[in-house]
């Protein structure tokens, strides 16, 4: 593990995220990424589909900094939707595996009454912390 993982002993373990994380090094910050592509088109309206893509996103523009998926440390999760983002978690929890891994950072989600661009159903803020 590139960082530490910090969860009390006592607490009940956590599905797919971690209660803190610590760190040192470079910090890497993302602005919110959504469920278009590179070009700024929406290829699908399926939530997992958008999560996916907001993902790759965040890897790719991790990427410019050299850093990789395991040294993210927080992802703060804005949806419009918290019934369908529970409806699709399988298949959303695929599409992270697939992009992110087995790597599971602080994360908190939130339901919003809107993104910016209206096809949008999830935006998605990444912190990574290269290692010194």
């Amino acid at each position: 593990m590139v960082h530490e993982v910090l969860h009390p002993r006592n607490w009940k373990a956590t599905p797919g995220y971690s209660n803190g994380m610590a760190a040192t090094g470079r910090m890497v910050f993302t602005g919110g990424m959504i469920g278009w592509n590179d070009q700024q088109e929406f290829e699908t309206d399926d939530f997992a589909g958008q999560v996916r893509t907001a993902l790759a996103s965040i890897v790719a523009v991790l990427a410019e900094a050299g850093a990789r998926p395991e040294h993210l440390v927080r992802l703060t999760w804005y949806v419009t939707d918290k019934k369908e983002y529970l409806g699709a978690l399988k298949e959303i929890g695929a599409a992270y595996k697939e992009t992110i891994g087995r790597h599971y950072p602080a994360m908190a989600l939130v339901q919003v009454v809107a993104l910016v661009e209206d096809r949008a159903k999830v935006e998605i803020e990444a912190t990574a912390v290269i290692p010194a």
